[in-house]
């Protein structure tokens, strides 16, 4: 069992930058890959990246790939997504979520099992 709580969301102007972080409890989370996606309003949730549970390995959809940064600090539980260069489509709501075993690195949000309460993003134009 993992629980995971997001912060960092705001409101900010397109072309600015924000930097989510997500908070593990729980099971050994060094063990577990973890992923960032987001869901607008009226859209399926969409998984934007994803770091291995090593945190040698990332993962971005290409329409985040040159602007977003995942990363990861196991000494302190923490997944971070460094957001620059923000758009309005960015606009979302953003969840952190890892998958229902250790030490499997999955690139879509369908097969993630644990999830936190998720955090506002807002780009105005």
């Amino acid at each position: 069992q993992v629980h995971l709580v997001e912060s960092g969301g705001g409101v900010v102007q397109a072309g600015g930058s924000l930097r989510l972080s997500c908070v593990a409890s729980g099971d050994t989370f060094s063990n577990y890959a973890t992923a960032w996606c987001r869901q607008a309003p009226g859209k399926e949730r969409e998984f934007i990246a994803a770091i291995s549970w090593s945190g040698i390995s990332t993962r971005y959809v290409d329409s985040v790939k040159g602007r977003f940064t995942i990363s990861k600090n196991s000494a302190n539980n923490t997944v971070y997504l460094q957001m620059n260069n923000l758009k309005p489509e960015d606009t979302a709501v953003y969840y952190c979520a890892v998958p229902p075993r250790s030490h499997v690195f999955v690139t879509s949000a369908g097969g993630y099992k644990y999830w936190g309460q998720g955090t506002q993003v807002t780009v105005s134009s």
